[in-house]
């Protein structure tokens, strides 16, 4: 009787420490806004984190998850997908003159919806974790708020800005606490006009639930922005929150590369070209030109003489319904005229990979966030400016493209900016690698939310 007391005893100390085992597992959920920009930088976080055997729960609405899967066909088995729907909304056609998306408006306010199936996702999910980790677009703070009535649930906000806009936004709304170097805020672009007012409305929504958060993620590099990155880590601006730069999440995330036999047919027409010869021209899933304004882009490319892939693609439209929006018409004999020497796509391209490849030696894009554009031009030094922010109104002319492009991609000048890109890049990918800056930082990220308390009963198991 005592040997079967023992047992029995042994049983249930071992089914006490089984459950107290199963509740070490963690959860990481995502909370994208759902700008595709946006949805894409989480989704690469979603893939680099789930590599660390943590389950991840990707949270969208319905109508954007059909986006991302029909754009990304290759999944993490750690990552799951959970699409929720929202009221149905109506989108006005892109607007060529609004240089912000205002048509995609509808579909941001619909993000506010799903502040109840997140946060019943995520009481679900503490159910069988010892902790859950909400990572969250800061335009997704409102939809999150619930999360801190969850005893084992914390949240970290994402910045899908680089870390040189957040800063300055930082520095500015604390009232400018602390002297920066003058010259270089001589030179700061401003950001009027950079918001449609309703958009301004929807950010003003999320700052009374900022502030619960543990700590702030940025898609960059202390190698990229180690000033700023200290910057937004002093007292003045930083409110005791920790801070990872952890990306570029798309070099981080591996999984990104597809098989040779199932390349996009830009990616085999690239294998073809000379090292840093083809410039990249694509505006983005939000840009909406003018047939003017198309017309002296297209115009510039070709008359550059230089290689290019141009991808011609309609704006997003809000309820991503597949109905294509108006795209405007490339010049008589464009293609024609070009052959050999370009490459038009029409549609999505993979930008990431097309980006990597060997003989890609610029690329073209929006600046609407003209902080950014000030971080690759003028600080990094990375970039050439096309149009500048105080000019933003006026047409971009077919010659300037011409000599942007030729400056880049055929000039002393471009070779010392191609120059320092590479160099930045090779000091990217060594950040990467074990030991490296970008590294150590994922890993302290990942440490942190699986960090255990001694006051905890599970720790002491896990201390023996």
């Amino acid at each position: 009787m005592v040997s079967n007391g023992l047992r029995s005893d042994s049983n249930l100390l071992y089914l006490a420490t089984l459950e107290l085992c199963r509740r070490i597992l963690r959860w990481v959920v995502m909370v994208p806004f759902v700008a595709h920009g946006h949805l894409n930088q989480l989704l690469h976080l979603s893939r680099l984190i789930s590599g660390y055997n943590i389950p991840v729960h990707f949270v969208t609405t319905t109508t954007h998850l059909r986006q991302l899967r029909s754009r990304h066909h290759q999944y993490s088995n750690n990552v799951h997908f959970h699409g929720f729907p929202t009221p149905p909304f109506t989108s006005p056609p892109p607007n060529p003159s609004n240089r912000f998306p205002s048509h995609l408006l509808p579909a941001f306010k619909s993000t506010i919806h799903l502040r109840h199936p997140v946060a019943n996702l995520v009481a679900s999910l503490s159910t069988n974790a010892r902790r859950v980790a909400v990572i969250h677009d800061f335009m997704m703070s409102y939809a999150v708020q619930d999360v801190k009535t969850i005893p084992n649930a914390e949240t970290y906000i994402f910045h899908p800005f680089s870390a040189c806009d957040i800063f300055w936004r930082k520095w500015e709304l604390k009232g400018r606490p602390f002297q920066v170097d003058r010259d270089v805020l001589n030179r700061l672009p401003s950001e009027d006009g950079t918001f449609h007012p309703e958009f301004v409305e929807l950010v003003k929504l999320q700052y009374p639930h900022v502030g619960f958060h543990v700590g702030e993620l940025f898609d960059s590099s202390r190698v990229i922005e180690g000033e700023y990155i200290k910057y937004l880590e002093r007292e003045e601006l930083n409110n005791k929150k920790k801070i990872w730069a952890m990306g570029p999440f798309s070099h981080a995330d591996k999984s990104v590369t597809v098989s040779t036999n199932n390349r996009h047919i830009c990616l085999r027409w690239l294998d073809l070209q000379p090292s840093n010869s083809v410039i990249y021209v694509s505006f983005g899933t939000t840009t909406t030109f003018s047939d003017r304004q198309f017309k002296e882009l297209a115009i510039g490319v070709e008359r550059s003489r230089q290689r290019f892939i141009l991808v011609v693609r309609a704006a997003d439209i809000g309820d991503v319904s597949g109905d294509e929006a108006k795209m405007s018409d490339l010049p008589v004999g464009f293609d024609e005229r070009v052959e050999g020497r370009g490459l038009v796509v029409r549609g999505w391209a993979p930008q990431s990979e097309i980006l990597g490849h060997f003989a890609m030696g610029g690329f073209m894009s929006h600046s609407d966030q003209p902080r950014n554009a000030f971080l690759i031009t003028d600080v990094l030094k990375v970039g050439i400016v096309v149009n500048d922010w105080e000019h933003r109104d006026e047409l971009v002319s077919s010659v300037v493209v011409e000599d942007v492009i030729r400056r880049l991609i055929d000039s002393r000048e471009g070779e010392e900016v191609r120059k320092r890109a590479v160099e930045l890049a090779e000091a990217v990918r060594r950040s990467m690698a074990e030991g490296g800056k970008c590294r150590k930082e994922v890993d302290s990220f990942v440490s942190y939310i699986k960090r255990v308390h001694d006051k905890n009963p599970i720790a002491k198991i896990e201390g023996k």
